[in-house]
């Protein structure tokens, strides 16, 4: 054990919710949500467990997912991923509205469960089979006697009741292509409620389900229960909850809860679930929600608990006893767009169509973004975007635009959604002239909207544009051409750039972004061009953020 080498977590830094894993003969795979975010769906794969390297991403055309209209934070929840017989079967939910309760009613939401299969990784990934839209969280289990279950969470909108109405499971019929048979809840959770994301296992004569409770911030739990027979009954773990850090606030992570079970050749099993590391002066998550691991024991009595049975999630863990293999290349500081296609780190908002809202060919060698709809619009917005995944780190990019009217906008923005965001951009003023201002959207304020002083700048000449975010302090800074950096005095508040901070009742599952934006409100799609794209994470260094 000594000569292990050590894991520290999470192993997905950044927004990488609800993670779901498979072994594949010697390759582990981890999926995990993307929401709004397209295209859907982030598989990262690894040998050991310890080095893991985003691989794919397979919902990617319009005839598999089509998001224009989507709430923010709805879109792709919880993939499940598994595998059977040489299949890859990849099943989620596309959460169409979210809706928030009204005069103690609970609301209705609007969600389609689909399954896509392919058998590889890589793709191509099959068109979506539709399976319900009585819940969310669906996860596909294949027993041991070739019969497929589909079993998510029921959602109940009758007032009075308990919206989260229990753990249902339906026989899915793959040669049909559709659920069969009667629909059964076999399990409804304990009092804390909130049950969701399950997950079925055989082991032992038993029929083991997962799922997580308590919601997703900081109540979050996983609980067990097992059962001779599939569909139940379900008796309880005698612990209850195998994993929390609900009644620990001093745990290094936070917010543990989504789990999913994984075993290596050797036996060893391991759990992956989604935390939360919250700045220490705020205490919110920027980071939005990670995926964790840590390796569990099956106990004599034939349940799973964590290794000390104290039921917490572990900073850091031994690796396990597999091939060791070589961490993969290290992301560059600087993506330069020379490709025609995105780097990997990127991503845009909800629209399959990408061709509408950006370009790598035009101009080679830059990213061109064509300026459409605003940031409140949950349609055709022309943003892109890499994830926050270190809570200190700084970001930059030069940028060649020339608006000629206040209705055009572009620039550099530190995004989590249409309502908080930061945004340092460029405009023409009929006074001023072409300017620079930062816009914010305050989702815990009185005053939700605020903009800086406007600084007039050169026309003609390249603008870079600079981010510098410590925890939850965020300074940007700008240069015209060839002049000196100049640093804006304002130090504005990083934090709102999470889960925590939000507008009553809006959901918020996703986490923080720093990317480029185009907007055009007259119609005239003027475009700006990116030359390139910086992302430097760091360590904390007292006073060095903007001085950099």
């Amino acid at each position: 054990m000594s000569q292990r080498a050590t894991v520290t977590n999470p192993i997905l830094p950044g927004f990488n919710p609800d993670p779901s894993i498979v072994r594949a003969g010697e390759d582990y795979y981890i999926a995990t949500s993307t929401f709004e975010w397209y295209p859907g769906v982030q598989i990262h794969h690894s040998r050991d467990l310890v080095h893991w390297r985003l691989v794919s991403r397979p919902l990617s055309r319009a005839s598999q997912l089509n998001m224009l209209g989507d709430p923010d934070s709805c879109g792709i929840w919880a993939p499940c991923l598994t595998h059977d017989k040489g299949k890859f079967y990849l099943v989620y939910t596309d959460m169409k509205r979210y809706g928030r309760a009204v005069d103690g009613n609970v609301a209705f939401r609007d969600m389609h469960n689909y399954v896509v299969t392919s058998t590889s990784i890589d793709g191509p990934w099959s068109d979506p089979i539709y399976l319900n839209g009585s819940g969310f969280d669906p996860s596909l289990f294949h027993d041991d006697d070739g019969r497929k279950y589909v079993v998510n969470m029921l959602w109940d909108h009758r007032a009075g009741k308990n919206p989260f109405g229990g753990i249902a499971l339906q026989e899915f019929s793959e040669s049909e292509r559709r659920l069969i048979g009667e629909r059964k809840v076999i399990f409804t959770g304990t009092e804390i409620g909130f049950t969701e994301a399950p997950h079925l296992y055989r082991r032992g004569g038993y029929y083991y389900l997962i799922t997580a409770e308590g919601g997703t911030g900081f109540g979050h739990a996983v609980t067990m229960a097992r059962s001779r027979n599939l569909t139940g009954p379900y008796e309880l773990h005698p612990d209850k909850y195998i994993l929390s850090a609900r009644h620990r606030p001093d745990a290094a992570l936070q917010r543990a809860g989504h789990a999913d079970l994984v075993e290596t050749p050797a036996g060893e099993t391991y759990m992956v679930y989604l935390c939360g590391r919250p700045i220490p002066n705020r205490g919110r998550c920027t980071l939005g929600r990670e995926t964790a691991m840590q390796p569990m024991r099956w106990c004599d009595d034939g349940w799973l608990r964590t290794l000390d049975g104290q039921g917490l999630p572990m900073a850091e863990f031994a690796a396990p006893e597999l091939p060791a293999q070589k961490p993969p290349p290290a992301e560059p500081v600087r993506e330069h767009f020379d490709s025609q296609t995105l780097p990997p780190a990127f991503q845009w908002l909800r629209s399959p169509w990408p061709e509408e809202l950006f370009s790598l060919k035009d101009r080679p060698g830059h990213l061109r973004l064509f300026g459409r709809e605003s940031l409140g619009s949950v349609f055709r917005q022309a943003l892109v975007a890499r994830r926050q995944d270190s809570h200190c780190y700084g970001a930059a990019t030069s940028m060649h635009f020339e608006p000629r009217h206040y209705q055009q906008l572009a620039g550099l923005i530190c995004y989590y959604n249409t309502s908080k965001y930061h945004y340092l951009f460029v405009s023409h003023d009929e006074q001023l002239g072409k300017y620079l201002r930062v816009m914010t959207r305050l989702p815990d304020q009185v005053r939700t909207f605020a903009q800086s002083e406007p600084i007039p700048i050169a026309s003609g000449a390249p603008i870079e544009l600079r981010v510098e975010v410590d925890f939850e302090r965020l300074h940007f800074g700008y240069r015209v051409g060839d002049g000196p950096l100049v640093w804006l005095p304002q130090q504005f508040d990083a934090s709102i750039l999470s889960d925590e901070a939000t507008e009553i009742g809006a959901p918020n599952f996703t986490g923080a972004f720093v990317g480029m934006a185009c907007q055009d409100l007259s119609g005239a799609a003027l475009p700006a061009d990116f030359d390139y794209f910086d992302y430097r994470p760091r360590a904390y260094e007292a006073g060095a953020g903007r001085n950099r």
